[in-house]
């Protein structure tokens, strides 16, 4: 018999159907009965005739016809919400669509697996996992290291031994002896009562990516947890079944409590969940929607699925990979401004780096030499003032080598530490299948990601606050030699005016946020856990650091594609006509006002897909074999970058390089 899930302000209901012809119409007025059926006041209606109503499903909010039969319109087990005419609810409130959402109204079940051992995930790996793009199976390996911790767990409950967070209760009471019949309820109740998050659920890319990282932690075989219920886990990441985890309530120490205690709950079949399939409803109907049961813990387990830094780590790992994608770009972005200024390239000679060796300046360096005037890429705007009586410029174009590389230099040094934090074992207590026992520590502390991270913030920003200066430079006429505010008929234009006071809010805000949240802590759990990272935190705000930095190198991007119009005839290089034509199939030259934030919003879209990157990184590759002999190292930061890079596209055979 046919069952679908009904949201009717605020409550999920469940109405079986047991004739496939009746109508979409007769299920919204069934569910209004069953809901106003326990409401006291019949829940503010006379009757269910007086109830005008609206269906949609929950999965891309598509109206359905209030005639159509069910059996055509809806699918066995799906999701729909009945709107109340006239209701009103908070617009911060969407049951069926959490922010982001729209990005799955083309979801499509991946069919290729990563395999997990618990020690090979990569930063690239976890991030494509987040976006869907794989499933997850365990290695073989895995799967015995997962099945040894196990029957060690099994050996303590069956002989009584002492042990914390498996016979005994948590933090304050590690000393309270739990008996054995109450084994499996204790870890439910520890689940249960940790879910005490607040704050925007995570989106979904970043449960998911929390949801496979702690799988990988598991795989490693030291938490104890079993292989039956880690399948079970598996199966619900590859159901894309993702639990409401409120981004915020970690301290960081002792692990992410609160959040994977979020993230275990929907498992467990408490709590809201969400699927491309189902929006968000109760999680025991999305895994009955998907054919999946209720996890049922055992002794150690609900401990095993909720301590760790995976919050930390999962959010920091999308952060360093946003950083390399905009760090890389920052370099075409500033190399295209330093043209439009009619800057010289003197600055980013080999032999000036080579004696101040740091990787990251001696690589940014040369991109700006592979993207500038040379004998392989020669601009006409550059020989326009070849002969000019200007001998060096300012440091905002001079210095960008020494101020981005060590941008670079800080993303390589925390991609090592987060790196090493995706296939770390941080619970506690720690189970040594090998020597038979169990050992308590402190490797769910974390410290490690969250001075990474802020770290990670402070030097990222300066690629914002060295970009908000270049805007300064394009839209200053004094310093640039362009029309105020880049636009013609000033005053009657204000051009990039407010574009630039955006860039230099947003530096402003970063600013306050790069104050690192790690030299804080709290004394939690009546002092038995009295230092903690606050790395929660560090990974939240770094992603927003990092992404003011990607919206206001957008907007210097934007300035300087509109000083080329200023410049035409002329060409620049290849390389960089390219970012500019790129730039222009989305955003057109600014000839008068218009509205400019969907401008912004473009070009910032085009440095996230990393579009800036696919135009140019083959111009800039193709310099590198050309320009650095076989016997020559290239710097470890450009092969850490590299590593990160998507696919060059080709260049055309017609193409002078």
């Amino acid at each position: 018999m046919p069952r679908y899930t009904v949201h009717v302000r605020g409550e999920w209901l469940a109405v079986p159907c047991r004739d496939a012809q009746l109508t979409v119409g007769w299920l919204g007025r069934e569910a209004i009965r069953r809901y106003i059926k326990n409401k006291p006041d019949n829940g503010g209606f006379a009757s269910v005739d007086d109830a005008h109503f609206l269906v949609r499903r929950c999965k891309g909010l598509g109206l359905l016809d209030n005639e159509d039969p069910l059996d055509v319109a809806l699918e066995d087990n799906e999701f729909v919400e009945v709107v109340i005419e006239g209701d009103a609810m908070s617009p911060d409130f969407i049951p069926s669509q959490p922010e982001g959402v729209y990005l799955y109204s083309k979801y499509r079940e991946p069919e290729k697996y990563i395999a997990l051992d618990g020690d090979s995930l990569t930063t690239e790996d976890l991030v494509n996992l987040g976006k869907g793009h794989f499933k997850i199976k365990l290695t073989p390996t895995a799967e015995k290291k997962v099945q040894t911790s196990r029957d060690v767990i099994d050996s303590i409950v069956r002989e009584k031994t002492v042990v914390y967070g498996i016979t005994t209760g948590f933090g304050k009471f590690a000393r309270t002896v739990i008996p054995i019949d109450k084994l499996e309820q204790l870890q439910v109740n520890l689940v249960r009562s940790h879910s005490s998050g607040v704050g925007k659920p995570l989106i979904p890319e970043r449960c998911r990516m929390l949801l496979a990282l702690r799988i990988n932690v598991l795989a490693k075989g030291y938490s104890g947890i079993s292989l039956e219920t880690l399948k079970q886990v598996i199966e619900v990441f590859n159901a894309s079944c993702l639990p409401y985890v409120p981004e915020k309530g970690t301290v960081g120490a002792s692990g992410d409590l609160a959040p994977l205690s979020h993230l275990a709950l929907g498992m467990i079949g408490e709590g809201k969940m969400w699927s491309p399939k189902s929006g968000w409803a109760d999680a025991k109907y999305v895994l009955e929607a998907h054919g999946l049961k209720p996890i049922v813990l055992k002794p150690k387990e609900g401990l095993a699925l909720i301590n760790g830094t995976q919050m930390i780590t999962s959010l920091g790992c999308e952060a360093v990979e946003r950083a390399s994608a905009i760090a890389r770009q920052a370099d075409i972005v500033a190399a295209l401004t330093l043209e439009v200024l009619k800057g010289t390239t003197k600055a980013f000679d080999t032999d000036i780096h080579a004696v101040r060796p740091h990787p990251g300046q001696i690589e940014v360096a040369f991109r700006f030499r592979s993207l500038l005037d040379s004998d392989h890429h020669p601009s006409e705007i550059a020989e326009s003032h070849r002969f000019c009586d200007r001998v060096q410029d300012a440091y905002t174009l001079r210095c960008c080598p020494q101020i981005h590389g060590i941008a670079n230099d800080t993303i390589a040094f925390v991609k090592t530490i987060i790196t090493t934090e995706l296939n770390s074992a941080t619970d506690n207590p720690m189970v040594f299948a090998s020597r038979g026992e169990t050992i308590s520590g402190g490797n769910f502390h974390g410290e490690y990601p969250a001075k990474a991270l802020d770290f990670l913030a402070i030097g990222v920003h300066e690629l914002a606050a060295i970009s908000e200066r270049r805007i300064e430079r394009l839209c200053n006429p004094s310093l640039s030699e362009l029309p105020a505010f880049l636009v013609a008929e000033g005053g009657l234009n204000s051009g990039f005016m407010i574009a630039h006071c955006t860039a230099a809010a947003l530096v402003s805000e970063s600013k306050a946020l790069c104050h690192p949240s790690s030299v804080d802590s709290l004394s939690t759990s009546a002092a038995t856990e009295d230092h903690v990272s606050m790395g929660g935190w560090a990974a939240r705000k770094a992603l927003r650091v990092i992404e003011h930095v990607e919206q206001v190198l957008a907007i210097e991007l934007l300035a300087a594609c509109q000083g080329i119009e200023f410049l035409r005839p002329l060409k620049t290089t290849t390389p960089l006509e390219k970012v500019y034509d790129l730039v222009r199939s989305v955003v057109r030259p600014w000839i008068k006002d218009r509205f400019m934030a969907p401008d912004i919003e473009a070009a910032h879209r085009l440095l996230v897909e990393q579009k800036v990157w696919e135009v140019a990184s083959p111009y800039i590759e193709k310099y590198r074999m050309e320009h650095i002999p076989e016997s020559r190292p290239v710097s470890p930061t450009a092969f850490s970058l590299q590593s990160l890079h998507k696919k060059s596209t080709m260049i055309p055979e017609s193409e002078d390089l």
